[in-house]
């Protein structure tokens, strides 16, 4: 495993992480909404994808990359386009495999709104959202987050970790080891409720990024997920010239921690896939 510091949008610096082949084909992990890198440890420890270069990173404002605050340093759509590819150069990831957990959706069209496809061989969207606007409130995001989102944001310690318990326990439908929990909660209760809230005070609707993507798309999504609601993989796979979905039936928001296994060997063949491509 290797660690890195590095400079991303507006000069913010990132907490990377690499595990895996650093020879190998690259996968870079995207997570969401108040987590963090670790959320990916299923996947960088994994057998299976030993022989690929792993590299996930903290997004601004969360685990240990730069957390300034004010709105403006999570608001701009460049800033967190500019991020994913300080990674990717940085790194020197060839042609990577961009793989985005929830919010990590919205991160990586930021990405392709910017900097456009090229220098990516495929994308994993996972129970991932691309729509923030009022209208996908209810219709695209669940209740899983809606229900919690005005106290996750409140600066109250007791009333902001309440929330983002309940929160966190409605990622898994399939619950996941109680010390597992409670380390991700740790790293969930880490970012500040002002970041949680300037990251869904974005008016966002990447519809029109996903429709020129040319490149291969994977859906992975959890049929009882309530914080990103089916139909918003249903709205990404409409919009995908190359998407197919991957339905997981009794998995809720956290395929890659709830269904493992699966997960690991689906996003394998896809990395295969993608580069015989």
């Amino acid at each position: 495993m290797n660690e890195y510091m590095i400079g991303g949008g507006g000069d913010l610096t990132l907490k990377v992480k690499e595990w895996g082949d650093p020879t190998g084909r690259p996968i870079l992990f995207i997570h969401g909404w108040s987590q963090a890198h670790l959320c990916w440890l299923n996947q960088g420890l994994a057998e299976e994808l030993q022989k690929f270069r792993l590299v996930a990173f903290d997004l601004r404002g969360h685990g240990g990359s730069d957390a300034p605050s004010g709105e403006s340093f999570y608001c701009d759509g460049d800033l967190w386009g500019e991020d994913v590819h300080a990674v990717i150069t940085e790194l020197d990831l060839n042609k990577p495999t961009l793989v985005g957990w929830s919010y990590g959706g919205i991160v990586i069209t930021d990405y392709i709104r910017k900097y456009g496809d090229k220098n990516v061989a495929g994308i994993n969207f996972v129970c991932a959202a691309t729509q923030l606007t009022e209208s996908a409130m209810g219709t695209f995001i669940g209740p899983g987050v809606l229900d919690h989102f005005e106290a996750a944001t409140s600066e109250d310690e007791s009333i902001h970790t309440e929330a983002m318990t309940k929160f966190l326990r409605g990622c898994f439908n399939i619950p996941i080891p109680e010390s597992q929990f409670r380390e991700a909660l740790e790293y969930n209760l880490s970012v500040r409720p002002d970041v949680r809230l300037a990251l869904l005070n974005r008016d966002i609707d990447a519809s029109p990024v996903l429709r020129l993507i040319d490149i291969p798309i994977l859906i992975t999504q959890g049929k009882k997920d309530t914080i990103v609601l089916p139909a918003m993989a249903e709205s990404i796979s409409s919009n995908a010239k190359k998407g197919s979905i991957s339905w997981y039936g009794e998995v809720g928001h956290a395929p890659f921690a709830e269904d493992s296994k699966r997960f690991n060997k689906e996003l394998e063949q896809f990395v295969l896939q993608c580069n015989q491509a």
